[in-house]
C-alpha cells in the first residue's frame, strides 16, 4: 500500500478510536447485545402507503451521511438493500449530539415512521436511534462525481480484485450486488438436492480424510494423524466410497461435498471446490446423459426461470437435447489425427506438430487429453456431451460394449468448460485390478496424478457391484456459467489466496 494512503488510513482509524472513547464517556455502549427488528428496507419501500403513518424498527450499516446542522440524512444498508433516514436535533436531543460521533460503516438501529421526502424518496423519520456496533476501520466507499457532459465518475472504488477476494467481508458491504451470486449458489445447491431427493436417492457423507486417495487423476494434500501414526489424504473425489455404498445395496446415493486437489490455480481451478457426485445402480451412461439434461433443465428453471444465459460474449441455451460427439471424432475433425489407429510415437509426433511439449506429458492418455484440450475444448460453446473416451484416460470406467479401445464415458461442456464427468462404472474386479496396475506403472514413471491401487475397493468389487451409472458435477464451474462470472474465485466466498504481504 502507498505510504501516503497508509498514513491517511492511520489518521482515520485514530480518529474513530477517539470517537469510541468519547461515546463511552457519554455513557453510550458502542457494541450492543441485541436489537428488535420489525421490518427491512425492501419491505418498507415496497409497501409504502402515504395514507398510513407506519412505524418501523430497522437496523443496518450507515453507508452515506449528509449533516446539515440541526438535521441530517443518512442511508442505511440492511440485508435487503438501502433506505434513507431523517434525523432532527429538536426531536432527538442528546442522541443527535451522539450521532455526530458516528461514521459511515457504523451499524445502528432506528425506530420511526415512514414518509416520503419532497424529492419523492421513501424514508424513515427517526424517533429513536441506538448505536449497535462502532466501525473502527473506514470503509472504502466510492465517491461519485458528474462531469460537464453528465458522465458519472467513480473515485476510490473498492475494485482491486485481489483485495476483494482477500477481504470478502468488505466486498459484500460495499458491493452488495455480489451477494446475489452467492444467494443463487445456495439456491442452485438446494435445487439439486431437491431434485435428487425427489428421485428417491439418498444424500450421504463419506470421509474427507482418507488412507488412500482415489476417484480422479489428481495430486492430493497430505496430512498426518498423530494417534494413528499414519499419513492421510484430503479426498480428491468421493467416488470409491460412494460405490462401496452401491455394493452395500443402496438404490442411488449422492453427496454434495468439498474436494481438494493440490494442483495449479487459474480461472477454472481452486484447490478447494464443491462437487456433486451421484451413483445409480442398474443404469448406464446413456441413461445418465438424459438424466443430466433433465436435472440441469430443472435447476435452471427453478432458480432463474429460464434456459437461456449470457456468459461473456456467448448466449448459452440449455434446452434439450444436447449435441453428442465422440472424443475420437472430435479430435479427428479438428486435427486429422486418428488417435485409435496410431502408435505412441506417431501420437507424440502429431502432438508436436500442433504445439504440445510432449516431454512434459506422461503417458498416452494424458497426451490425448492435451490434444483435446488444445484443439477441441475451446470451441465447445453450446451444451454438448463428448462421449466414448480412450481407455487410457479412464481407469474407473467400463469398457465400451461395441468399440475397442474406448470406455463408456462422457463429459458435458459449456462455453469451453467441462462441467460434469460420468461413466458406465467399471464393476469387473479383474479388469479394475489391471487398470490400477497400469496406473501404478505410470506413478512409478513419475506421474503424480496416477491412481493408487485401493485393495479394499477391489475387495468390495469382488463381492459384486451391480451395473451402475456414476456422475460428478462441478458446482463452482456451473455457477460461473449461470451467473456470468469469469473466475471461479468470483463464486467462492473465500477462495485460496497467496499469503498476504507483510508490512
Amino acid at each position: 500500500m502507498d505510504n501516503n494512503i497508509q498514513q491517511d488510513l492511520n489518521v482515520l482509524i485514530k480518529r474513530r478510536y477517539e470517537e469510541l472513547m468519547e461515546l463511552k464517556e457519554k455513557g453510550i455502549e458502542p457494541f450492543a447485545y441485541s436489537y428488535n427488528i420489525t421490518s427491512d428496507s425492501e419491505d418498507i419501500i415496497n409497501n409504502f402507503n402515504e395514507n398510513d403513518k407506519r412505524f418501523v424498527s430497522i437496523a443496518g450499516r450507515i453507508m452515506a451521511l449528509r449533516r446539515m446542522g440541526k438535521a441530517s440524512f443518512a442511508h442505511v444498508q440492511d440485508h435487503k438493500g438501502r433506505i434513507q433516514i431523517y434525523l432532527k436535533k429538536d426531536e432527538l436531543g442528546d442522541t443527535y449530539d451522539a450521532f455526530k460521533l458516528m461514521d459511515i460503516g457504523d451499524i445502528i438501529g432506528i425506530e420511526g415512521f415512514v414518509f416520503k421526502t419532497k424529492t419523492g424518496e421513501i424514508s424513515v423519520h427517526v424517533n429513536s436511534l441506538t448505536l449497535l456496533s462502532k466501525s473502527l476501520r473506514p470503509l472504502p466507499i466510492a465517491k461519485e462525481t458528474v462531469d460537464e457532459e453528465g458522465n458519472k465518475i467513480i473515485h476510490d472504488q473498492f475494485a482491486d480484485i485481489e483485495l476483494r477476494y482477500r477481504q470478502r467481508y468488505v466486498d459484500l458491504i460495499v458491493n452488495p450486488h455480489i451477494k446475489e451470486v452467492f444467494i443463487n449458489r445456495s439456491k442452485i445447491i438446494t435445487s439439486f438436492r431437491s431434485f435428487l431427493d425427489d428421485c428417491g436417492y439418498l444424500e450421504v457423507e463419506t470421509p474427507i480424510l482418507q488412507p488412500l486417495y482415489g476417484g480422479a487423476a489428481a495430486r492430493p494434500f497430505i496430512t498426518y494423524h498423530n494417534t494413528l501414526d499414519t499419513y492421510l489424504y484430503l479426498r480428491i473425489a468421493d467416488e470409491l466410497y460412494l460405490k462401496r455404498l452401491i455394493i452395500g445395496g443402496f438404490n442411488g446415493v449422492y453427496e454434495i461435498s468439498k474436494d481438494f486437489r493440490n494442483e495449479g490455480m487459474d480461472r477454472s481451478h481452486n484447490p478447494e471446490f464443491t462437487m456433486l457426485e451421484l451413483y445409480v445402480p442398474y443404469k448406464d451412461y446413456d441413461w445418465m446423459m438424459k438424466f443430466v439434461e433433465d436435472m440441469i433443465h430443472t435447476v435452471c428453471m427453478n432458480v432463474f426461470g429460464t434456459l437461456e444465459f449470457e456468459y461473456g460474449n456467448y448466449k448459452i441455451d440449455f434446452s434439450s437435447p444436447w449435441k453428442r460427439i465422440s472424443m475420437v471424432d472430435a479430435i479427428t475433425e479438428k486435427t486429422g489425427i486418428d488417435i485409435l489407429s496410431i502408435n505412441d510415437e506417431e501420437l507424440k509426433n502429431a502432438a508436436k506438430k500442433i504445439g504440445i511439449d510432449v516431454d512434459k506429458v506422461e503417458g498416452r492418455g494424458k497426451l490425448i487429453d492435451e490434444i483435446f484440450s488444445l484443439t477441441v475444448e475451446p470451441e465447445l460453446i453450446q451444451p454438448c456431451f463428448i462421449v466414448d473416451y480412450p481407455i487410457e484416460l479412464s481407469p474407473l470406467a467400463k469398457k465400451h460394449r461395441k468399440k475397442n479401445g474406448l470406455v463408456e464415458r462422457f463429459e458435458a461442456y459449456v462455453a469451453g468448460k467441462e462441467i460434469c464427468n460420468a461413466f458406465s462404472e467399471l464393476n469387473d474386479p479383474i479388469d479394475q485390478r489391471e487398470r490400477f496396475a497400469a496406473q501404478s506403472k505410470l506413478s512409478e514413471e513419475g506421474d503424480e496424478e496416477a491412481h493408487q491401487i485401493d485393495e479394499d475397493f477391489l475387495r468390495a468389487l469382488e463381492y459384486g457391484m451391480p451395473p451402475t451409472a456414476g456422475l460428478g458435477i462441478g458446482i463452482d464451474r456451473l455457477l460461473m456459467l449461470l451467473t456470468n462470472q469469469s473466475s471461479i474465485r468470483d463464486v467462492i466466498f473465500f477462495p485460496q489466496m497467496k499469503p498476504e504481504p507483510k508490512g
